[in-house]
């Protein structure tokens, strides 16, 4: 079966877009998902993304993880989700997405800019103290659509981000589901930079919408800093977070970033390696 799909990036969070909306790609095959999303073999990407029919909303966006098994939520992969069904007609430029962590805005805006509404934050844990790796760790705990465990550094450049970011992922603590781990350094009241092991990527990632939105949380909440937040990502791009701040938390949150088609292309997943992308 050959299929059309899109490659873009949120920011430098690359994803492959599919308009599934005849609801025809087989994506509970997660072996055949993951063989899609490899870097050598299939097309290569953080996430697939499937636009789907939702009678909740404009349209469903179902994402899957490069191992091929399904996420609850994405932040950079919703606004590229919002870019693309735009594109195609699925929706206006104010317009509302279903996910599995529930119903999603978003706004189309000027220079390559989207715009999301993040779910509201959950799971609140502060001031947590773990040993990964025979270091202690401490950092806070944030659920903001996905899990994330926020971990301040004097020197992002210095943190062995694969080997200390999966240990911490894999950490009894936040066992059985295990967490995303944010590297975050706190430069001025209100820029960051950051750094993000990715669960499900199982890998440092390009950038992090919900993990950005975890570190300003726990910046403004725990470090008196203030929204909007500017946050730049591994790959250099800047992403915003704002919102509002009611009885001492942060609620109402948006991200805000660029995205970037990168180019189209056509699959035959009969292939059994994937090797037949035709790019256009």
């Amino acid at each position: 079966m050959k299929i059309q799909f899109t490659k873009m990036h949120g920011a430098g969070n690359d994803f492959v877009m599919i308009d599934d909306r005849n609801e025809e790609i087989p994506w509970a095959d997660h072996f055949l998902m993951a063989a899609l999303a490899a870097r050598r073999t299939g097309i290569g990407c953080e996430g697939i993304i499937l636009l789907q029919k939702s009678d909740k909303a404009d349209f469903r966006m179902r994402f899957l993880n490069p191992d091929g098994a399904e996420a609850d939520m994405c932040g950079n992969g919703a606004r590229c989700a919002a870019a693309f069904a735009r594109k195609i007609g699925a929706c206006g430029k104010a317009l509302t997405m279903e996910t599995r962590c529930g119903l999603v805005d978003a706004e189309i805006k000027d220079r390559g800019l989207v715009c999301v509404w993040l779910p509201e934050p959950t799971q609140r844990r502060y001031g947590i103290e773990i040993t990964a790796d025979g270091e202690t760790v401490c950092g806070d705990f944030i659920n903001t659509g996905v899990p994330h465990f926020v971990v301040p550094v004097e020197n992002l450049s210095q943190v062995d981000v694969q080997r200390l970011g999966r240990k911490i992922r894999l950490h009894q603590e936040f066992a059985p589901e295990g967490t995303n781990v944010d590297f975050v350094s706190l430069r001025t009241p209100n820029r960051l930079s950051m750094r993000t092991y990715e669960r499900g990527v199982e890998a440092e990632s390009g950038a992090c919408g919900t993990g950005a939105a975890a570190c300003a949380v726990v910046a403004v909440e725990q470090h008196n800093f203030s929204l909007p937040a500017k946050i730049k990502t591994t790959t250099g791009y800047d992403l915003e977070i704002d919102g509002d701040w009611r009885r001492r938390k942060c609620t109402g949150l948006t991200l805000t970033g660029p995205v970037c088609l990168v180019y189209r292309g056509e699959i035959d997943l009969a292939n059994a390696d994937l090797g037949g992308a035709i790019i256009d």
